[in-house]
């Protein structure tokens, strides 16, 4: 039905006209749900309305991020995760600086000074208990009018340090930003490390979205889709509270292979800066 909308209002991409509030507010949970990437298990997996739909298998993804939540967010549950349940966080920050006006009893008035923000509250003594994470908006390159999908990056995938041509996420829109390049304007492959032992993601350029693709970022960048991927949203029910949450990785022990060859990036970071 929707390519027969399309040709009924006469344009090429129904994504540019949007979704007004009270058609929001009216049409409820028939727009489909949240659109999400999840890297659980070490593989891509598209969950479309809390359930999965597709796996890929490939240890890469090509990607162009639309949009991208200016701060880092964090959330604390005081119980034991579950996979497969859903669990009210005791607190959060979108901000990662002060807990949500939201939040009933708040851990400390400071991120920073929290305790559960302290290295080593965390499970088994290990990380955090207050887990960090960033939230992001992505399309598909093969298909950039197409879904917009949330993408949330675990710390292990945020900070880091550069790793043979790859980055974890913020280091590589760091290295973007440094050579005038804006990360919507770059295609992103983004591939798990193999060497750790929890799903990790890094990230490389592998060549620039093309002008033709201009008016349909943009449009995607400006959707309530996109909007409300970077948000930490916190559902509110008569019986809990219920969040969009990134799990705590599972280790498991894997063998360490010889790195590959990474080709260099300079090269087409060159081209992009002359433009």
């Amino acid at each position: 039905m929707s390519n027969d909308l399309a040709t009924i209002l006469g344009v090429d991409n129904l994504v540019e006209l949007g979704l007004d509030e009270d058609t929001k507010a009216v049409a409820g949970n028939a727009t489909g749900g949240n659109v999400r990437i999840s890297i659980e298990g070490r593989v891509f997996r598209k969950i479309v309305g809390g359930k999965e739909v597709s796996v890929n298998g490939d240890s890469s993804m090509n990607v162009i991020f639309v949009k991208m939540a200016h701060e880092a967010s964090r959330q604390y549950y005081n119980s034991t995760y579950k996979k497969g349940v859903k669990l009210a966080p005791a607190c959060w920050s979108n901000d990662s600086k002060t807990p949500d006006a939201e939040v009933e009893e708040p851990q400390s008035d400071s991120c920073s000074n929290c305790p559960q923000s302290v290295k080593g509250s965390g499970t088994g003594g290990t990380g955090t208990a207050c887990r960090l994470s960033w939230r992001t908006a992505v399309v598909l390159p093969n298909d950039p009018a197409g879904h917009v999908h949330q993408l949330v990056l675990p710390a292990t995938s945020t900070f880091g340090k550069e790793e043979n041509g790859r980055w974890p996420f913020r280091p590589y829109v760091q290295m973007l930003a440094n050579n005038n390049v804006s990360a919507g304007k770059v295609i992103t492959k983004m591939e798990f490390d193999i060497n750790s032992p929890v799903p990790r993601l890094l990230f490389s350029p592998i060549g620039a979205a093309g002008p033709e693709l201009k008016n349909i970022l943009l449009a995607q960048s400006k959707s309530p889709a996109a909007e409300n991927a970077i948000k930490l949203t916190v559902y509110k029910s008569d019986t809990q509270v219920e969040a969009l949450e990134v799990a705590d990785p599972v280790k498991r022990d894997v063998k360490k292979p010889t790195p590959e060859k990474v080709e260099d990036v300079s090269d087409i970071v060159k081209k992009w800066t002359k433009k």
